[in-house]
């Protein structure tokens, strides 16, 4: 089962549900592959649309390894996902949401 509050995003490869995370590994990850630009930069484009693939690839790799898939990024050019292209794009952005969101206040 996805906990939104433990940053977790699910995304269906080839008929299997993953769970997407990004654990400071991953971003650590994120920021090597992205070549340019901060996480900052990545979020404002998600935020204004103007992400590309390659953001969607990189950030869907980097939150599949977080969630402990082992495959690489190469694996997602032939991997079948659920809801096509939309769906990778709404799980990638959403991604960024949980784990950048504001812990919910303690009571």
């Amino acid at each position: 089962m996805v906990n939104p509050w433990r940053g977790e995003v699910k995304l269906v490869l080839d008929g299997r549900p993953q769970i997407m995370k990004l654990t400071l590994g991953a971003l650590a990850e994120l920021e090597t592959t992205l070549q340019s630009g901060s996480l900052l930069d990545l979020v404002k484009r998600f935020e204004t649309g103007d992400f590309t693939g390659r953001d969607v690839l990189a950030l869907t790799v980097a939150g599949l390894r977080g969630g402990g898939w082992t495959g690489q990024g190469e694996n997602l050019l032939t991997s079948e996902i659920e809801g096509g292209l939309i769906a990778a794009s709404q799980a990638a952005a959403q991604l960024l949401v949980v784990a950048f969101a504001p812990a919910e206040p303690a009571s």
